[in-house]
Order: C-alpha cells, then structure tokens, then sequence
C-alpha cells in the first residue's frame, strides 16, 4: 500500500465541502482561461504524467475539432523511486503505463487536501503480478509512490476532473510515462532492462502525438495493444 492514504470507503464529493470551496476560488480563472483557448468547462479531459520532466498535462476535448487541447502544464512538486514501473507495495515507485479514474476514485477528504486514486494496479499491472495500491494525484509538497501538485494546484485539477466526471465523462484517463518519448530519447534506453517495456508504452504515446484522442487500451500476452 502506498503511504499516500489509508484505505477508506469512497466518500460522495458532493458530500464534503473542500472540493466546492476549491471550485469556488479557481472556477472565475478557468472559466477565462478555457474560453480565451476555445475550451469548455466541464468537457471531457485526459492527463498524462512525465517523471524525468516533473510535469503533469492536462488536455480539455475541444467540440470543434474533436481532439484533446493541451490546457495546462503543471510543475510536480513531489514524487520519488526512479525511472521504471511500480512492481511491489512499499516500493516507493510512481507507476508506470495507462490508468482510468471514475467518480468513486475521487478522494474529496484526502489528507493531502484533495486527490484522485489512479486505478494502480491495471490489468497489465495484475496480469504480471504487481502489487501495491492506492497510487493518488494529490496536494502537498510530499508523497511516496504519488505524485503531488501543491494544494494550490490540485485545487485546478481536481476541480476540472470532477466538473467532467459530473457531466458525463464515465472516466478520465491518466498516461504516466517515464519521460517524454521522443526517438532521441528512446535511443538513450537501449540496454536498460525497461527497454522493451518502455517501447510498448512509446506505441501509446505515439497514438496520442498522432491523433490527440487517447487509445483505447487492452492487455494481450503481458502488452499493451491500442486501438481507437
């Protein structure tokens, strides 16, 4: 288990405060930000998650086109182990691969201040025998096996999350990646023992560079396949 969270039973968040008073301080500047980039709140949205780079983006559905704009570009402030997937509990690793977040994984009474569970493990994840649990995005400055994005910052995220989840998205979708998947960068991993692993997840990342809608994905012979 990660040490982010104790296991709870999911609360509703339209049962606690914290989540509408973090709307009520960041909604005015969304609102303005998304309509100046042609964007809707409440539409669908998808992150994903570099830890070489630090970063977090998050991607709004943009009707016009049909594809994931490019929102926000969020600084992480905390996470920790080293490049390479979570293989055990209480291996201190952020995960690596495709997970989904439905409205039962919101977490509005975090005590990092608000979070989501990613859904660590996936089906790749069990189907090679990888353990652990309760992987969070959350607030803070500290985290083992998470990551955390201040509470300042968590309060736009959590907050675009849930307005999509509260207007139909079933589930949202976060890509963690060990770093930006460039073919310079790959060509750097040649002989790490993650080499093969980190092509399969490069064929993810290379569908959602090419079309800007996230695959769908499955598990097939201990890989990921994609598809539209």
């Amino acid at each position: 288990m990660a040490a982010c969270e104790k296991k709870n039973p999911p609360m509703d968040p339209a049962l606690h405060p914290r989540p509408a008073a973090a709307a009520a301080r960041v909604r005015p500047s969304l609102d303005r930000d998304l309509t100046a980039a042609g964007l809707k709140f409440g539409d669908p949205v998808f992150l994903r998650a570099f830890k070489e780079e630090r970063q977090l983006e998050l991607f709004v559905h943009q009707r016009k086109s049909g594809k994931f704009q490019l929102f926000r570009t969020y600084p992480i402030a905390a996470t920790s182990g080293t490049l390479g997937p979570k293989l055990a509990a209480g291996d201190g690793q952020v995960p690596e691969g495709f997970y989904q977040v439905p409205p039962s994984a919101m977490k509005p009474d975090s005590k990092y201040h608000l979070a989501f569970n990613i859904g660590y493990p996936n089906a790749f994840d069990r189907a090679l025998g990888r353990t652990g649990s309760l992987i969070m995005i959350h607030g803070n400055r500290v985290s083992i096996g998470c990551l955390a994005m201040t509470d300042e910052k968590i309060e736009e995220i959590y907050t675009l999350c849930a307005a999509a989840l509260s207007q139909g998205q079933p589930q949202f979708r976060v890509h963690l990646f060990p770093f930006r998947m460039t073919d310079q960068r790959m060509a750097k991993t040649a002989g790490s023992p993650w080499e093969k692993f980190w092509q399969n997840l490069k064929e993810g990342y290379d569908h959602f560079e090419k079309t800007h809608i996230p695959p769908e994905t499955s598990v097939r012979d201990g890989r990921y396949q994609f598809r539209e």
